[in-house]
């Protein structure tokens, strides 16, 4: 079943505090083109720049998701962008007026609420979705983090945490599809320990923080002075009371597991800057947008991936990222220069696992060494930047209309001869790559044995007839 993609239908605003920096501003969202994406807009700063709500625009995850572009960012955007996705909506402007999302009641109802009285509409063109076909599986044994995607039919979510506080413990949630978002998760409000707080106004942050956009946590037995200390912070005359199960002035709870269905709210969230919605059952233990994000770059290299084999190949195979049809929609070169028979491996931006197999067949053995067949060294190394150059020319959006040559090769080394019936492995690592210009290091392989390697500088051109 097709289906399309999703915009609001007119403009709606509102005007709040930011949770850390205390600034008020006023955030409007807008209807966008059909595959503009999400895309915020900081409206007080000179020409009014534009950033995507995409991965590489990621700046900071400290205290929240903060994206940004030169000196414009925008932060704490991690519940607007829950209430987006939680709606099913792929293109929206959302314009501020401040370097922070406004806090609200520190849950995504508000703009759920906001969203859908500015109506949702179809869009002509198709939803794309980054399909789970197989497991992948993320952890972060120094955060106590792990998480595995498996194959669904929709998003859905399960989420688990536990921690050292009764108000809290140990939590699990599930969430079996969107379509519950708005009635059992939109609500779910941030929280926050009382020792976080003290440390997080000692860092100059939660300025715009207080007890009706936030659920403060403690242990029952907290000293007096820190109870003081809270007071002091949040400017409060009354009493601050501490119940037994550790929540402050008996807050009461939206969700009897409140917490965990928060941690789902950043996570939809956090998930958004993927791209592309997501086919996958995904089940979290203790993840924070740390995490999250690293866990959206992840999903982003292997949607590239599979993009690309959409892009070059006829045919998927789990095996192959490009076979040799698909190299030679790529490169330039041919028989008897094209050196590359297959790509095994690619991260784009990071590296790419090439072979060959080197048969007599090979017209240079002819010539080099007749009677003792050698493949020439020179050859060894024009397959590696063969290799390199698939990469890099995957680095741009238009890869047909450019060539990559090569500008330097450096500290080349020929350990063993390779002969007839060899499987060359060629390994390429970069090791910086900015504005079209590459340098890479390259090793070449049979089985385990290192038999050359070396250091490419390349560079890309536009491709002339």
């Amino acid at each position: 079943m097709r289906e399309f993609k999703k915009t609001i239908q007119k403009e709606v605003k509102y005007r709040g505090i930011g949770l850390h920096s205390g600034e008020v501003s006023t955030i409007t969202f807008k209807p966008a083109t059909e595959n503009e994406g999400i895309v915020f807009v900081r409206t007080d700063i000179e020409g009014n720049p534009r950033i995507p709500a995409d991965i590489e625009h990621v700046t900071d995850i400290s205290r929240g998701t903060t994206i940004g572009i030169g000196n414009a960012t925008v932060a704490t955007i991690e519940h607007v962008l829950a209430a987006i996705k939680g709606l099913n909506i792929d293109n929206i402007i959302i314009e501020v007026t401040g370097p922070e999302a406004p806090v609200a009641d520190g849950s995504a109802i508000l703009y759920v609420e906001l969203l859908k009285k500015a109506g949702i509409k179809e869009q002509s063109s198709e939803r794309e979705y980054f399909v789970i076909d197989e497991a992948i599986s993320f952890s972060a044994p120094a955060d106590n983090v792990d998480i595995v995607i498996v194959p669904a039919d929709e998003l859905k979510i399960t989420f688990m945490v536990d921690y050292p506080y009764k108000a809290v413990g140990t939590q699990y949630t599930w969430m079996p599809s969107l379509s519950v978002f708005e009635e059992d998760f939109a609500s779910a409000r941030t929280f926050c320990f009382l020792d976080e707080i003290l440390y997080l106004k000692g860092k100059g942050l939660i300025k715009g923080g207080s007890l009706e956009n936030a659920m403060v946590v403690a242990d029952p037995d907290t000293p007096l002075e820190s109870i003081a200390r809270l007071k002091e912070i949040f400017n409060m005359e009354e009493e601050i009371k501490i119940n037994s199960s550790g929540l402050i002035n008996n807050t009461p709870l939206r969700y009897y597991n409140e917490f965990v269905r928060h941690k789902v709210l950043d996570l939809i969230g956090d998930i958004a800057l993927l791209g592309v919605p997501i086919k996958g059952h995904i089940l979290a233990a203790r993840s924070g947008h740390k995490t999250n994000v690293e866990l959206v770059k992840k999903l982003k290299k292997i949607f590239t991936k599979q993009q690309m084999q959409i892009q070059y190949q006829k045919k998927r195979n789990q095996d192959i990222v490009f076979d040799i049809n698909a190299i030679m929609r790529i490169l330039p070169h041919r028989y008897p220069f094209l050196l590359v028979d297959k790509i095994i491996e690619f991260v784009p931006g990071e590296n790419i696992v090439g072979i060959k197999n080197v048969t007599m067949n090979e017209q240079f053995f002819q010539g080099h060494f007749p009677g003792h067949p050698v493949m020439p060294g020179v050859l060894i190394v024009e397959a590696m930047a063969q290799t390199g150059g698939i990469m890099l020319l995957n680095s741009i959006e238009k890869p047909d209309e450019h060539l990559a040559y090569f500008a330097t090769i450096d500290n080349v080394k020929f350990r063993k001869p390779v002969l007839p019936g060899d499987v060359l492995r060629f390994e390429l690592k970069v090791i910086s790559m900015k504005r079209g210009i590459a340098k890479m290091h390259g090793d070449t392989y049979v089985f385990d044995t290192k038999v050359c390697e070396g250091d490419f500088l390349a560079k890309l051109m536009p491709r002339k007839d």
